[in-house]
């Protein structure tokens, strides 16, 4: 037993929000499965990473250059082979968990986020060419392309939905499953073998909030009003997240899933993402200890889990506290903060943050092929 596989017996799932051609060969991936990761996670961000800052990946870049490939072609065949060959690695997980765990994310193109028809496209065409059962296309929660994740669920795709923040649009989440599954099963196919998470994401709510209860701070010279606003700082992400799994219990206990679970379906599982704390002061392992329970995921970048593995707490802690959330909101609008308008900022925002990465690291591949093809 490990700090990761007592995670899996409280019914949580522990996935790696990180990927590299390197930890591949290295054997690293394969031992933190090995230890109890149940699955992976992919983003713009990484890829960019993985693919700017190692050589490894140049030899092949070469290649499909000489072969006339753009830099987004390059990077999607580059992209395919690594999530393919981590599907493969997570495959007996799959098998062992009967289609709950063992998935790969890769996610659609950043551009097409405000593109309902395009976004459908992208993750057929992606799920197809990857060609592996457990691979998930990640979509994000924009009005837009809802539409496109329930088509996509009707279609047989699994699907990661992302860039989830507001309690609002993650209601609208869990109808848009609930509703594709229905039209499954009222065309006679089959709803037991569709998989999805919704990917709530957290650090990013403290960060912002944290920020604007700072401004309130220096604007007051009150020391009691400076100590009120202290004290709500570090506490908005995880009561978010609660208040979220509260919503879920809610949902998939209600009837309406009753009908679909007697047909073999599985629950859209919560999936708490950007789980790295990002304010030194906090515990950092807090967004894993904090929002531990039956039914969910927690994608956790390398060094949390490495400090989760070293000194983390495995408990069941997601009903813990709340009460306290749902009067956290009530305190932060006495503040004037509106922790509706935080996470429709944060949405945004998020899109910002895939585009802006996934753009350099185009222009790093462009480079790079120009620098093979001479031209």
């Amino acid at each position: 037993m490990t700090k990761l596989t007592d995670l899996h017996s409280l019914g949580q799932s522990l996935w790696y929000d990180n990927i590299a051609r390197d930890l591949l060969r290295s054997g690293d991936i394969q031992r933190l499965v090995d230890e109890g990761v149940m699955g992976l996670t992919s983003n713009p961000a990484i890829f960019k990473n993985a693919i700017t800052n190692s050589s490894i990946y140049d030899d092949q870049i070469r290649e499909l250059a000489l072969q006339g490939k753009t830099a987004e072609q390059i990077y999607e065949v580059m992209a395919v082979d690594d999530i393919r060959a981590v599907a493969d690695i997570l495959r007996p997980i799959y098998e062992r968990t009967d289609g709950v765990d063992g998935y790969v994310s890769l996610e659609v193109s950043p551009y097409l986020a405000r593109d309902t028809e395009a976004t459908l496209a992208e993750a057929k065409r992606l799920f197809d060419w990857v060609d592996r059962p457990n691979l998930m296309i990640k979509i994000p929660a924009t009005q837009e392309s809802l539409p496109a994740v329930e088509e996509a669920l009707v279609a047989g795709l699994n699907i990661n939905v992302t860039l989830i923040f507001s309690l609002k649009v993650y209601s609208q989440v869990m109808e848009v499953y609930l509703t594709a599954l229905e039209r499954r099963a009222k065309a006679g196919l089959p709803v037991r073998d569709i998989a999805s998470v919704a990917s709530f994401f957290v650090s990013r709510v403290d960060t912002l909030v944290d920020q604007m209860l700072d401004e309130r701070i220096a604007q007051t010279g009150d020391v009691t009003e400076q100590a009120k606003l202290k004290g709500l700082q570090g506490k908005a992400a995880v009561a978010n997240a609660k208040l979220a799994y509260q919503l879920f219990g809610e949902i998939f206990g209600a009837p309406r899933f009753d009908a679909l679970k007697d047909q073999g379906a599985c629950v859209q599982r919560p999936l708490w993402a950007s789980t790295s704390t990002k304010n030194p002061d906090y515990r950092d392992v807090i967004y894993i200890e904090e929002l531990i329970g039956p039914d969910t995921v927690n994608t956790a970048p390398p060094q949390t889990i490495d400090a989760f593995r070293d000194h983390g707490r495995a408990a069941v802690t997601i009903r813990d506290g709340w009460d306290a959330s749902r009067s956290l909101e009530a305190e932060l609008a006495d503040v004037g903060i509106d922790l509706d308008a935080v996470t429709e900022k944060l949405l945004v925002d998020g899109l910002a943050v895939f585009v802006e990465p996934f753009q350099q690291m185009l222009d790093a591949i462009e480079e790079k092929r120009r620098g093979f093809v001479g031209t």
